[in-house]
């Protein structure tokens, strides 16, 4: 098994998958421990399906889908966040905006269905991420790698301005933390996460991304900061792990993740439960 994985990773396409793998699923549990604390885990399922509606407009006019879906996706990440004020939010915006952009994105594929020679793989592609992660180019990478970058430095440099926006926003306003601010931050990072997490586990699975490594984190260690690096190290292994096992085996690559995330958080309730035990 171990030799078949060495001759595996001498192609392109798998260190590709990999390096772009290691590196959202990175993204994803650093931005999940703040969504799930300020309980707006659903977000990400809302998202990403702001995500589908705006690829599929970009595969019917022939434009690099990063270009159409990363703005869509920020604005729309920063309507839900910033929505304060608004008469529709919290739940029920996330429910309006999710159904609307699935709806009007498969609609728009089937009117248009001329422009795309492969319906029904393209809507598979982007909805469950079966096959984009293992056709990614260098440019691709790049531009994964820049972005992620970019989530991981805004996630060191406020990292105690972002604590204190999720743990309690309105002692941090009071304190004279610009909170406005940094929701703006928040809401950006999560919509670029959100766009590069559609390649690997598409689009109806973005959510298990983003809570099952905070989830299983939070079963373990209590500390805001051993959650967030045991968060990051799941959900980096459960990734490469599930990249292995698909294309060894070839399965779905998005559902092979989150099947892999779904054991670990399994693993993770027994032992918190023998922790529990134990200290009675």
């Amino acid at each position: 098994m171990l030799e078949k994985l060495v001759s595996y990773l001498q192609y392109d396409f798998v260190r590709y998958a990999l390096i772009a793998g290691v590196l959202i699923a990175l993204c994803a549990a650093l931005l999940g421990v703040s969504l799930v604390l300020r309980r707006c885990s659903l977000i990400g399922d809302g998202l990403s399906h702001v995500a589908f509606g705006a690829m599929t407009v970009a595969m019917i006019f022939s434009v690099a889908p990063m270009y159409v879906s990363l703005p869509v996706t920020v604005l729309a990440s920063v309507l839900l966040l910033r929505g304060d004020r608004a008469k529709l939010r919290g739940d029920s915006a996330v429910a309006v905006l999710s159904v609307s952009s699935l709806a009007i994105g498969y609609l728009l594929l089937n009117v248009f269905s001329k422009k795309t020679t492969n319906l029904s793989g393209d809507v598979c592609s982007i909805l469950f991420g079966s096959t984009s992660i293992l056709t990614l180019k260098l440019s691709d990478v790049i531009t994964c790698v820049v972005l992620a970058a970019a989530v991981v430095t805004v996630f060191a440099l406020f990292y105690n301005k972002l604590f204190a926006v999720t743990f309690d926003e309105t002692f941090a306003r009071a304190t004279g933390t610009k909170t406005s601010v940094y929701n703006l931050i928040l809401a950006v990072t999560t919509a670029v996460v959100i766009v590069l997490s559609v390649n690997l586990v598409g689009a109806l699975l973005i959510s298990a991304l983003i809570v099952f490594p905070a989830l299983c984190a939070m079963r373990i260690f209590k500390s805001y900061r051993g959650v967030m690096a045991a968060a990051a190290v799941i959900s980096v292994f459960c990734a490469a792990l599930g990249i292995f096992v698909s294309i060894i085996f070839s399965t779905p690559v998005g559902s092979t993740i989150v099947a892999c995330e779904l054991a670990v958080f399994v693993i993770c309730i027994i032992i918190d439960l023998i922790k529990g035990g134990t200290k009675k």
